[in-house]
């Protein structure tokens, strides 16, 4: 006799036979039912929830007769494993009647999960390996079939598959798996579009597997470790790159490669060593073997790119900035002299010379491909990397911003670490300072505050709190829109001091302890923030400039940048402040969906050989736009959305004996919001 089931939240309906398991049920009408031992009543992922009721949608009347009773191998599971109330083991259920079964997501495949840390959007987990627990009879003297020859055969026949091929360098772990096994393993099953292979083996029942997914910056490197059947981020850590040595930025590094023979190779070490470092503490603080990592993926601009697989990235230093290639590369992680004896490495697309890896995962987290309006996400840390599109095209670019916003090459500047900095706010009337400090929740002008700091003291500025002091300096008329620090204001504040033939603003002291902004340190912020917004402008004007509503800053900078103060230095161009916002590691995140589904991997293959490259060097524009866009905020572009939320000065003019005068333009509110 053939029932009618429906499996829920799926809506996926069929008849089947009567007395057949739901778990056979659902293979056999292609429902997301999970299960890696097969059907032995092991390993407890096929737990299913029957309903009760009548279904007018199917026309189905569902009872408690609709399903066999519970079977010995659930009684047993429900006092070992706790089977949670009311569900059962869809091995071991059998269909007598026409059943409506719910899914729930512990036991489904392909689980719908939400990264908050990260900010992920919800995706489905799909990853590139699976397990498979299997019952193998014990090798008998005169048996001609090979351990890997078994295995294959398990898998095929006790999961119905179709038997997959065996990796030669996974032959010792199978075997030595099946020598102590007793009759139990678990293999490691690799998906591929070639067809499966078998990677990995261990005795006994093993239900879960892990991947790394890393984002290889020029200054940090960040790894998340993630449970690839259920997708949960177990543990994230983070290092400095120690390639920093070799120089602070990507073409310092380049040099350093073209004036030191053997320079690529130290380099590749150096963050080779810094992979394994955060790799070991991953697996040590997650509790769990280095044998059970599967998969690392890794994304990082084009010379980290290069560097990470041993490639010589000079011909990135010097035009036309040719890349070795600009194909996802994987292989086994051991290649890579990592750590990792079972993992396979998959290195992401690059876009072009100067646009890598990282930005191909940052597009995939946010999307702009998948947007109607045009959408900008910028990237910004020592190279920026611009992305602006819609469903319909994108273009992307690489500006060369240097280090300044992560506080090189400013003179009070330091990475964001406890003592730094990160928020400015200046008295529009005494130029009186104020600042918030990493590690205290008090303003410097609030009772308290020295104490809120414990052993800490403040030792420089950060590059949030760099944006803002600039920010306030031009909002407090300490600076004019072309960033020349106002030496007339001395004898209105002492912050005001000469230096040399410029004059410095004095942001903080205490003590000994006096921080300062000096006419180089505008410079520098200048020409950074120039060479970025001209970057940006340039894609404007390629897309056919567009009314930008959507812009995301990206990065462990971006991430703390207040869109406010993005828009008065002139960062992005203006619109609805709303529409500016932080989107945190980006790249990271694309890495994470890129280990944690394979459809997401093939989307971002996809995606990026669509992608439009401005390369900024050789286009005619970018000189006026960069020198445009050195004054605060814009030269030439209106701000009138900024003018709704702060009070801007209005443009200098200048006096009958050259000096400048300034007023400020109203709005009918005032101040920033704290």
């Amino acid at each position: 006799m053939d029932r009618h089931v429906v499996f829920t939240p799926s809506g996926l309906d069929g008849v089947v036979q009567d007395g057949i398991t739901v778990l056979e049920a659902a293979r056999q009408l292609g429902a997301d039912v999970d299960s890696v031992c097969g059907g032995r009543g092991i390993c407890g992922r096929c737990q299913i929830t029957p309903s009760i009721g009548v279904f007018a949608k199917w026309g189905i009347t569902v009872t408690p007769e609709s399903l066999s009773g519970l079977a010995e191998t659930e009684t047993n599971y429900r006092a070992k494993r706790a089977l949670v109330p009311g569900n059962r083991l869809g091995c071991a259920a059998r269909i007598c009647g026409d059943v409506v079964i719910d899914v729930p997501a512990i036991s489904q495949v392909h689980k719908q999960i939400v990264r908050k840390d990260l900010d992920l959007e919800p995706i489905t987990v799909d990853p590139s390996f699976g397990l498979f627990y299997l019952t193998v009879p014990e090798a008998q003297l005169g048996d001609s079939v090979s351990a890997a020859d078994a295995l294959a055969d398990a898998v095929a026949v006790q999961h119905k598959r179709k038997a997959p091929r065996v990796a030669r360098r996974a032959l010792n772990s199978l075997h030595s798996a099946m020598a102590k096994a007793e009759g139990e393993v678990t293999v490691a099953v690799r998906h591929t579009q070639d067809g499966d292979q078998i990677v990995a083996a261990w005795p006994g029942y093993v239900d879960a597997a892990y991947g790394i997914a890393v984002d290889v910056g020029s200054t940090t490197v960040a790894g998340h470790l993630c449970e690839l059947k259920s997708g949960e981020i177990v543990g994230s850590y983070g290092l400095m790159n120690p390639q920093i040595r070799f120089g602070e930025d990507l073409m310092s590094r380049v040099s350093y490669v073209m004036m030191n023979p053997g320079g690529e190779v130290e380099l590749t070490n150096a963050i080779r060593g810094a992979l394994n470092e955060m790799i070991s503490n991953l697996v040590k603080n997650a509790g769990i073997e280095v044998g059970r990592v599967l998969e690392i993926t890794i994304v990082g601009n084009p010379i980290m790119h290069h560097i990470v697989l041993g490639i010589d990235p000079t011909p990135l230093g010097m035009a036309p900035f040719v890349l070795a290639t600009s194909e996802s590369v994987s292989g086994w992680a051991t290649e890579l002299d990592l750590n990792l004896p079972n993992a396979n490495y998959y290195v992401g697309p690059c876009i072009a010379g100067h646009v890598g890896a990282d930005t191909a995962a940052a597009i995939l987290a946010e999307g702009p491909h998948r947007s109607k309006e045009m959408q900008l996400l910028v990237d910004i840390g020592t190279n920026a990397e611009i992305v602006l599109g819609n469903t319909v095209h994108q273009f992307a670019a690489s500006s060369p911003t240097g280090p300044a916003f992560e506080g090189a090459q400013i003179s009070a500047g330091q990475r964001a670490t406890a003592g730094a900095i990160e928020h400015v706010r200046i008295d529009r009337k005494t130029l009186e300072p104020r600042v918030k400090v990493i590690g205290s929740e008090l303003w410097s002008n609030e009772i308290g505050f020295a104490e809120s700091l414990g052993d800490t003291t403040v030792t420089g500025i950060c590059g949030s709190g760099i944006i803002e002091v600039i920010g306030e300096m031009y909002l407090s008329g300490i600076i004019d829109e072309d960033g020349v620090v106002q030496g007339g204001l001395a004898s209105k504040s002492p912050r005001i001091v000469g230096d040399e033939r410029t004059f410095s603003y004095l942001f903080y002291e205490n003590g000994e302890t006096k921080l300062y902004v000096t006419q180089n340190d505008v410079r520098a912020i200048q020409l950074a923030k120039a060479a970025l917004r001209a970057g940006i402008d340039l894609l404007v004007e390629h897309a056919g400039s567009p009314v930008v509503h959507d812009i995301r800053l990206a990065g462990a900078f971006g991430a703390h940048i207040d869109p406010v103060y993005a828009m008065v230095l002139g960062l992005v161009p203006d619109c609805p402040v709303a529409g500016v916002r932080a989107v945190g590691n980006a790249a990271g995140a694309g890495a994470v969906q890129s280990l944690l589904s394979r459809k997401l991997r093939y989307e971002m293959e996809d995606v990026v050989r669509k992608v439009t490259k401005i390369e900024t060097a050789t286009e005619p524009r970018f000189q006026q736009l960069f020198v445009e866009a050195m004054a605060f905020p814009h030269k030439t572009a209106e701000t009138p959305n900024l003018a709704k939320v702060i009070d801007l000065p209005v443009r200098s003019a200048k006096n009958s004996d050259g000096s400048t005068r300034s007023g400020r333009r109203r709005r009918p509110a005032s101040g920033v919001a704290e």
